[in-house]
C-alpha cells in the first residue's frame, strides 16, 4: 500500500515537471514573439527615436522587412540607391500632377477664347449683312454685342497668356524631374513622366491652332468690314448726290 503512494506521489512530480518545462517554453516563444514584434514593427520597420509629447504619429528608420535565414532573424537595411529611386519617383509623380493641372487650365482657357473671338465674328457678321437694312435701335443693339464680345475676347487671351507661363513652368519641370530619374536609375519613372509631358504638348499645341484659326478669321472679317463700311460710304455719299441733283432739277 505504501508503495503504491510513493508511486503515487512520484508520477505527480514527473507531472509538475513536464508542466513546468512546457510553461517554461511557451514563455521562451512568447518572450521571442514579442522580442520579433518590438524590434520589427507592425509592419516590418523598425521604431525610431520619438520626441516627448508626439505621440501620434510614430516615427520610423528606413529598414527592410524582417527575413528568416538558417532559423535567425536577419535585418536588412535599404541602400542609399534605393532610397533615392524612390524619391525621385515621388518627385516624378507630383510634377505629372502639377503639369496635367497646368495643362487643363490652359486648354480650357484657349477653348473659352476660341468661343469669344468666333462670337464677336458672328454678331460682326450679322451686323455688316444689316448696315443700312435695319432700324438705329436695332444697329445699336448689335453693335453693343460686338463690343460686349471683344471684351469678353480679351478676358480671355489674359487668362491664356497667365497659365501659358504656369504651364511652361510645369514642363521644365517634368523635364529636370525626368532626367533627375534617369540619373538615378528610375528609368522607368523618367519614361512615364517623358509620355506626359509629349501628351501635355500635344493637348496644347491643339487648342493653341483653335484658337490661331479663330484669330485669323477674325482678321478677314475686319477686313471685310473695312471694305463694306467703304461701300456703304459710297452709297451714301451717292444717295446724296443724286438727291442734291433731283432737287436742282425740281427747282429747273
Amino acid at each position: 500500500m505504501q508503495a503504491v503512494r510513493q508511486c503515487s506521489v512520484c508520477a505527480r512530480h514527473a507531472a509538475g515537471g513536464l508542466m513546468q518545462n512546457h510553461t517554461d517554453v511557451s514563455l521562451l516563444q512568447m518572450r521571442g514573439t514579442l522580442s520579433v514584434r518590438f524590434i520589427s514593427g507592425s509592419d516590418g520597420r523598425r521604431p525610431g527615436v520619438q520626441k516627448l509629447g508626439d505621440l501620434t504619429k510614430p516615427s520610423y528608420t528606413s529598414l527592410a522587412p524582417l527575413s528568416v535565414g538558417h532559423g535567425l532573424w536577419q535585418m536588412e537595411n535599404l541602400s542609399h540607391y534605393s532610397l533615392i529611386r524612390r524619391a525621385a519617383s515621388v518627385v516624378t509623380d507630383s510634377s505629372s500632377t502639377f503639369l496635367s493641372q497646368a495643362t487643363l487650365a490652359l486648354t480650357d482657357a484657349l477653348t473659352d477664347y476660341s468661343k469669344a473671338v468666333h462670337s464677336r465674328i458672328a454678331f460682326q457678321r450679322q451686323y455688316l449683312a444689316a448696315v443700312g437694312k435695319v432700324s438705329p435701335a436695332e444697329e445699336q443693339s448689335l453693335k453693343q454685342a460686338i463690343s460686349d464680345w471683344r471684351s469678353e475676347a480679351a478676358e480671355r487671351l489674359t487668362e491664356c497668356k497667365r497659365f501659358e507661363s504656369t504651364w511652361i513652368n510645369a514642363v521644365n519641370l517634368c523635364k529636370v524631374a525626368a532626367e533627375a530619374a534617369y540619373s538615378s536609375g528610375a528609368q522607368q519613372a523618367s519614361i512615364s513622366i517623358t509620355a506626359n509631358i509629349q501628351v501635355a504638348q500635344s493637348q496644347v499645341q491643339e487648342a493653341q491652332k483653335r484658337s490661331e484659326e479663330a484669330e485669323k478669321k477674325l482678321a478677314e472679317t475686319k477686313v471685310d468690314e473695312i471694305q463694306r463700311m467703304a461701300e456703304y460710304a459710297a452709297f451714301l455719299e451717292g444717295s446724296e448726290e443724286r438727291e442734291v441733283h433731283e432737287a436742282y432739277l425740281r427747282e429747273d
